[in-house]
This record gives C-alpha cells, structure tokens and sequence, in this order.
C-alpha cells in the first residue's frame, strides 16, 4: 500500500486504456487542469451518484479549462456501458493492475464489516497545468464534493 501523493508533488504519469477507445496520458494534457478522480466499481450507487454529480457540472468545469478523468479498476467495456447509462460526458479510464491507483495512494486497505480488503478508496485529485497536484480529497462524501472540485479549480485559475 503506496503513501497518498499530497499537494505540491509531481503527479505520477500515466497512460490507461479510456472507454472511448484509445489511451489517454497524463502528459498529454500538461497546460491545463486535470481533475483526475478514483472511485471503486461502475454502477455502483456511490459511484454513481459521483460520476452523475460530475455530469451534470462537466460543461462548468471545462468552461474553468480542466478535463475530468474517472478511474477504477473495471475495463473498459464495462466503463462504456455505464458511461452510456448514465450519459456521461467524460472519459473513464481502467486500471485493472491498480497501479495508477497505487501510485496516487488510492489502492488501500477497506474494512467493510469485519472483512478486510484492498481495494480504491474514493479520493480525488486536482493537478494544475504544470502538472503537480493541487489539492487532494482522500475521502470523499459524494454530496457537495462536485462544488468543492470547481471551487479549488477556481483557486488554481485566479491565482
């Protein structure tokens, strides 16, 4: 289990397989803000509850010049089926090694009623255009975390 990456370091690069094909690379994006978020399982109601609140500010926070990345272990036919459910309007990315997951800390050990696992803990993170990270949520509540998202894009913007 890898330490979390705080604010102020170097992003981990990465390179994942993205549900609308093709791969989708961190360094690619260097020049504006990446909200880059890990959450555990597609169709999940925490999950989804996420990646609709992200839907529905999407147009907002590309306005801001940042691009939302969903990752999780599921591949990337599962991505797409649950991207078309529920009409989301940003890519998902697969992690199924876990190891972009490990590098930003979110591969940790859960304990869900006794039974203890590894598995992604719910964490967001806000790289800035030079690539470091900006802010880190470790756990996220789902309620209200869109808001939170745009008003540190918002920090990174005015600043």
């Amino acid at each position: 289990m890898s330490d979390w990456i705080e604010a102020g370091q170097k992003a981990p690069a990465f390179n994942l397989a993205s549900d609308e094909g093709g791969k989708i690379r961190l360094s690619s994006l260097k020049g504006s803000p990446v909200v880059l978020y890990f959450y555990p399982k597609d169709d999940t109601p925490g999950c989804t509850k996420e990646a609709c609140a992200f839907r529905d500010r999407c147009e907002e926070i590309q306005a801001l010049g940042a691009t939302v990345l969903g990752v999780s272990p599921d591949d990337t036919a599962s991505h797409a089926k649950f991207r078309s459910k529920y009409e989301l309007n940003f890519p998902l990315l697969a992690d199924p090694d876990h190891k972009v997951a490990e590098a930003y800390g979110a591969w940790r050990e859960k304990n869900m009623y006794g039974k203890i696992s590894m598995g992604i803990q719910r964490s967001t993170f806000v790289i800035d255009a030079e690539g470091k990270v900006a802010k880190v949520w470790k756990r996220v509540k789902v309620d209200g975390h869109d808001q939170h998202v745009i008003d540190a894009i918002k920090a990174l913007t005015e600043a």
